[in-house]
């Protein structure tokens, strides 16, 4: 069957985007100015020489994919600079549809001096606000054509981090340079979730949840319980990358050890060959009931399609991409970007490898946009969001109505009842 979804037409749908990292979604043209202004130096100058030489299409390991994260940190140290990016970002997410995004950072890896955790997480708030009073004044907004944009933001911590990590670290490690280093870790994110709440509590700021990021091997997520435990008492809401580069057994860990209620990547879940325990003697039985454990928990993937295409070998060719068993095990899904600069990408881009990829219908297609609103950890109340996901899905529906009355009718869709309402629970 020829799938009738265009991008054009997948741009103008409203969107979300819950994974998504500040540091590695920077236009070029900013990193350049920006680079200039602190006289860091660059590969290139040059748009075209840093596609080229840092942010590629196709990258030949995990440490390459990394490596543009040194530039775009280095020049995101002051808050001006995390404003404007912050800023940039919510209008380039604005301009493809996009009308909420969770925009996380690492706030700990831009601190230094007085320039705190909470100022470099105020410095975000200011750019997204200013993006986001500026396009609910448009007049199709407030006349209730259009739904309005939002935000939250996710602080994320970080499972391994040295010296060199930033001067926060530096100075962390130099405090507590007689404990245990895991147990250094976990404080690390214990204070993080303190600054969070602080932020969002005492200052106003939309710090929606927390994040644990970087090396899943030898980090298992149980040095940072008690980080996640604070959370909780502080309904912070919580996400946790998994399963991206170690076994389904690390996702596991996630949910029961940190009560992880969504998943960044969880790449590995349906792989029992990942499965590195040696005490899990039946590795496939194991993936099926941590299958069944997430469908029935809700639990949400954040699926970042070509992110894991340029980090893991195995999903060069999209087709062996989980996210097809994910569809047709029910599972709770959301498509993200992960990084839009360094994996040059967007979030129409990434719906439109699902759609073309995975043969994704109409229907489905909007129970997947449906997913990205209803888990997201939205800032206001559970009546406001609800009626939020109601006016973005209203307007879905009116771009859907208009699509098919000018679709040819044999090009029209035809439902596939084996994907029914996957995202109506």
């Amino acid at each position: 069957m020829k799938t009738p979804i265009t991008k054009a037409f997948l741009t103008r749908l409203p969107k979300s985007d819950l994974h998504l990292h500040l540091d590695g979604s920077l236009r070029l043209n900013t990193l350049i100015e920006l680079a200039r202004k602190v006289e860091m130096k660059l590969p290139s100058y040059t748009e075209e020489g840093l596609r080229e030489l840092v942010f590629k299409q196709e990258y030949t390991s995990l440490e390459e994919y990394l490596r543009g994260f040194s530039y775009t940190l280095a020049v995101l140290q002051d808050p001006e600079a995390l404003a404007r990016v912050a800023f940039e970002l919510a209008c380039d997410n604005q301009a493809e549809g996009v009308r909420y995004i969770e925009v996380r950072l690492a706030p700990q890896l831009h601190a230094h001096g007085s320039f705190d955790t909470i100022e470099a997480l105020r410095a975000v708030s200011d750019g997204l606000e200013r993006a986001k009073r500026d396009f609910n004044a448009r007049e199709e907004v407030r006349s209730g054509e259009e739904p309005p944009f939002d935000y939250g933001i996710i602080s994320c911590s970080m499972r391994y981090f040295d010296e060199k990590s930033s001067p926060f670290h530096a100075g962390f490690l130099g405090a507590h340079r007689y404990s245990d280093l895991d147990r250094v870790f976990g404080l690390a994110s214990l204070e993080l979730v303190l600054a969070s709440a602080r932020a969002r509590d005492e200052h106003g700021l939309p710090v929606v949840g927390v994040d644990l990021a970087g090396p899943e091997k030898g980090y298992p997520p149980i040095h940072h319980r008690e980080a996640y435990l604070l959370a909780q008492r502080h309904f912070l809401r919580k996400t946790v990358h998994a399963g991206e580069a170690y076994g389904p057994e690390s996702i596991y860990q996630a949910i029961t050890e940190l009560h992880a209620e969504r998943i960044g990547h969880g790449t590995s879940l349906l792989n029992p060959a990942a499965v590195q325990d040696p005490d899990i003697a039946d590795p496939v039985g194991y993936v099926a009931d941590l299958a069944r454990f997430i469908a029935d928990r809700r639990i949400t993937l954040e699926v970042c399609l070509t992110s894991n295409q340029q980090t893991n070998p195995s999903l060069r060719r999209l087709e062996t991409h989980p996210f097809g068993e994910m569809m047709k095990l029910r599972l709770s899904i959301c498509i993200c970007t992960d990084n839009r600069t360094v994996s040059n990408t967007t979030v129409t881009d990434e719906l439109y490898k699902a759609v073309t990829v995975f043969d994704l219908d109409l229907h489905y297609l909007k129970n997947l946009l449906v997913y990205g609103f209803k888990r997201s950890f939205f800032p206001g109340p559970y009546a406001e969001k609800r009626k939020y996901v109601r006016r973005c899905m209203d307007y879905f529906e009116k771009l859907e109505a208009e699509y098919l009355a000018s679709t040819p009718e044999d090009d029209k869709p035809v439902p596939d009842s084996s994907l029914d309402e996957p995202g109506e629970d």
